[in-house]
Parts: C-alpha cells; structure tokens; sequence
C-alpha cells in the first residue's frame, strides 16, 4: 500500500462519496474507484459496499483504514522531523560514554557533528560501563558509547570497535619494546587503576578473578586524565584500551602493548541505544557521524 491509495481511502470513508472525494483530491473518479478496487482485489476483501447513494465502509476496511490513518500521521510526522533536521532547526541528544573515549573519538565526532549539524545540540557525559547500559535502558540518554562484550537484551548494538585492553606506559619501560605482555610480566609494577578495582567490581578484576597473579596498585582514580598524566611521569602504568591514549601513542610519548590475556584481549565497544525504542533520525544523524569515525581509528595494533 503506497501513499496515494492511503489518501485515498482515508477521503473517500471521510465523505461517503468516491466523487466527492475525488474533487476534493483533484483526481478523476475513475482513478480513486480504480485504485480501491485493485487494492480489494488484492486482499481479497471489499473495503465499501456501494450504492447508487454514495459507498459504506465495511468492517474489514475500517480495519484498514485504521491502519492508513495510523500510517499517515506517523509519515507526516517523520516529514516534519527531518524538514527540522534538513533546516537545521531543532533537535537534543543525550549521550554517555566511556571516559576513554571522550579522548579518543568523541573529539573528532563532535567537530564533524558540530559543522554539519549546528542546529543539533548535545549533552554528553561519562560514566563506568554498568551504568551507561542502565541510563540507556532507563531512557535517561539516548545513545551510550561503551562496552559491548556482554550487553544486556534491552540494549541493541548499532555499531562496534575492537578495543583490546593492552599495557599502556612510556616508551622507556623496560616493557615497552615487547611485542605482546601477559599478566605475570605485570606482576611487580605498580599500577594505576580505576576507582571500582578497590571493591573488585572493574572490568579488569572481573576478567582476572581466576589467576593468581598479584598487581600492586599504586593510583585509583576514576579520570583518565589523572592515569595519564601518572603513566607519562613515570609513576606506574596501566591496563587500559589503546582508545584514551591515541594522541600520546601517535607522538611517542606513550607505547601501547598488547595483552596476551584471552578475554581482555577480545574486547569490543560499540554504540547502543534501547532496544525498545525507534532510532529516530536526530539519532541516526549521530550514530552516523561515529561510525564514519570507528570506521577510520584503529585500536588494536
């Protein structure tokens, strides 16, 4: 059913009348007749009983005419939204990320949002993985930017990045030239971890839980700006995704090292938004502009 024979059927029930209705659409009679009876030969129903009087809706076709009228509205109202959008006139996302990637994407993403949709203004804060997904289920933000290994069946992926963890640390560890460190060559060093590692509840101890290796932590903290700036002093290093430090590794002032640890190894993020919900074109404007941006960083080497 395409958008003229919805017209159609929602004024000619209107009037009573396929003439009628007709003159008001600006159409022949022979064009609405000839469209509703094509279209009630292909679902094998009658939508009116005809008289010399003028025509009745059946109760089959109240049915679908219910449907029309449904579809119109929601078709005119995508219109007027992505009019808005073409015109740059409205529209709000709220977004929660990973710190990280406050560093590592969300700089480039809100320089190319920001010059081809100034009309489109953003939220945007951070949080720890657990509870991006909640705020994304709740309905309190719109898009989340975060883990994806194990998502919860409310959230639906829209897009994904392999961000293994690895060893961050400056270029003149001792570690640094290897090609790949496992957790026992760890052991002795002193760290720099989030605030959650002190109750067990951050995605490294999750992951470890079962070895039996010993890592000293030095610094806690839940801003990566703070473990970055400990790692270039020399102070520690840190097991983080290579995704807050691109800019340091790029100049050489950090080195990245992968993690010889399976499940750490394996790591993903992506974009999710509720699964519950439409991703409406304000949504997919965003969604866009990020994945053109995870299309063109590599974290993983």
């Amino acid at each position: 059913m395409h958008t003229v024979f919805l017209r159609y059927l929602d004024e000619v029930a209107r009037q009573g009348s396929i003439r009628k209705a007709a003159n008001l659409l600006n159409v022949s009679s022979t064009s609405v007749n000839r469209k509703i009876i094509n279209i009630e030969e292909t679902l094998g129903i009658r939508l009116f009983d005809r008289s010399p009087e003028g025509v009745e809706i059946t109760t089959a076709g109240k049915i679908v005419l219910e449907h029309c009228r449904k579809t119109l509205y929601d078709f005119d109202r995508i219109k007027t939204i992505i009019d808005d959008i073409r015109d740059l006139r409205t529209g709000h996302l709220k977004i929660k990320t990973l710190d990280s990637a406050t560093f590592g994407v969300l700089p480039h993403v809100l320089e190319e949002y920001g010059d081809k949709y100034p009309g489109i203004s953003l939220s945007v804060t951070t949080d720890q993985p657990d509870e991006i997904v909640n705020s994304v289920i709740s309905g309190d933000i719109d898009i989340g930017i975060s883990f994806v290994n194990d998502i919860h069946p409310d959230v639906r992926i829209f897009s994904e990045k392999a961000t293994p963890f690895g060893l961050i640390m400056r270029p003149d560890h001792p570690l640094a030239e290897r090609g790949s460190v496992t957790v026992d060559d760890i052991e002795g060093y002193p760290l720099v971890r989030t605030i959650d590692a002190r109750a067990g509840h951050s995605l490294l101890d999750q992951e470890m839980a079962s070895l039996s290796v010993h890592l000293s932590t030095h610094i806690f903290t839940n801003a990566l700006v703070i473990a970055k700036q400990a790692i270039l002093t020399n102070q520690v290093v840190g097991i983080y995704t290579k995704m807050g430090f691109m800019r340091e590794i790029e100049r050489g002032e950090l080195k990245y090292v992968k993690l010889a640890h399976k499940a750490l190894s394996e790591y993903k993020v992506g974009l999710i938004v509720s699964a519950a919900t439409a991703i409406d074109p304000v949504k997919h404007l965003f969604l866009g502009v990020v994945e053109r941006q995870f299309r063109k960083l590599n974290f993983d080497t």
